[in-house]
């Protein structure tokens, strides 16, 4: 097997994960969505300390620690990645697992307006179209639900404010977890042990198999984080592009198909246009790939950092 189809395999597992996780976390219930949060950030931080420990990897801290930047952006991406994962366990645990997915398929319309705001980058004709049609999507899905869809819009804009800063820090992807869930790590600690004092807890009261799927959500954190590592390295970005895509159509599919949540047709149509616009961006994109000229310094519709 070659590299890229070795790449391939990691990216479609890494992807495959993240989008079966609305049922692991759906398994984590009475757990409320901050306790399940706190012990997610718990056990990423002993199991990639086994896996750092393994690999005798550790000599990125000295790096880490002598730089103020360098940790207060490590600290910003920690507090936008708990953001996302707190509103994304939310969601899932509150029979929003269509919204949520809706979150991930308009995250690329963020960063690419990031791109622009930020990193003064320029749209092109075509990338216009695609957010304008994203724009109308979250008016259309709006007024289906009567409110803006304010957890899509959060997981959106947390991820694609998360991407921005990890792309500046450029750690590589198990040192960034290990850094940013240890500066949760004592937050975390503190929250579980005010549940436990209180008696609210939920951890190691409700069966051996909550309590190690509990534990386990350390694992399911990094594992598809890995297997994204590797995979980015052998992959072209704009494959990288496509497959992000699998990971909210799974999610969708749980939402529907096995969670039953509704789907009216205004909400069909919202999902569609955001559809076309990201049909729009991938079709751009491969354009551009094929298209031999000079580099222009325009915004590109690819995700350097995975997910949750």
């Amino acid at each position: 097997m070659s590299e890229e189809r070795r790449g391939y395999l990691y990216g479609l597992t890494a992807y495959g994960l993240w989008g079966f996780f609305p049922i692991y976390f759906k398994l984590l219930r009475p757990a409320g969505p901050l306790e399940i949060l706190a012990h997610r950030v718990i056990w990423s931080v002993v199991f990639v300390s086994l896996v750092l420990a393994v690999t005798r990897n550790w000599r990125f801290l000295a790096r880490v620690l002598r730089s103020p930047r360098l940790l207060g952006g490590i600290t910003a991406a920690a507090v936008l990645i708990a953001i996302n994962w707190g509103t994304y366990i939310y969601g899932v645990n509150s029979s929003r697992v269509v919204e949520t997915a809706l979150g991930y398929f308009i995250t690329p319309l963020v960063l690419v307006l990031l791109g622009v705001t930020v990193q003064r980058e320029r749209l092109r004709a075509w990338q216009w179209a695609a957010v304008g049609v994203g724009g109308i999507a979250v008016v259309v899905l709006t007024v289906d639900y009567g409110r803006l869809p304010y957890i899509a819009l959060l997981l959106a804009g947390s991820f694609g404010t998360y991407s921005l800063v990890k792309k500046r820090l450029s750690l590589p992807p198990a040192e960034g977890l290990f850094v940013e869930s240890a500066v949760l790590a004592v937050p975390a600690l503190i929250y579980v042990g005010w549940l436990t004092a209180s008696g609210d807890a939920q951890f190691g009261h409700v069966s051996a198999l909550h309590t190690t799927l509990m534990i386990f959500a350390g694992v399911a954190t990094a594992v598809p984080l890995l297997l994204f590592a590797a995979a980015a390295n052998r992959v072209p970005m704009v494959g990288i592009g496509i497959l992000q895509y699998v990971a909210p159509i799974l999610q969708l599919a749980c939402g529907l198909l096995i969670f039953h949540e509704p789907m009216p047709p205004a909400r069909l149509a919202g999902f569609g246009l955001v559809w076309i616009a990201l049909i729009i961006f991938t079709v751009d994109a491969l354009r551009r790939r094929t298209t031999p000229g000079p580099a222009a310094a325009t915004a590109e519709p690819v995700a350097a950092v995975p997910p949750r």
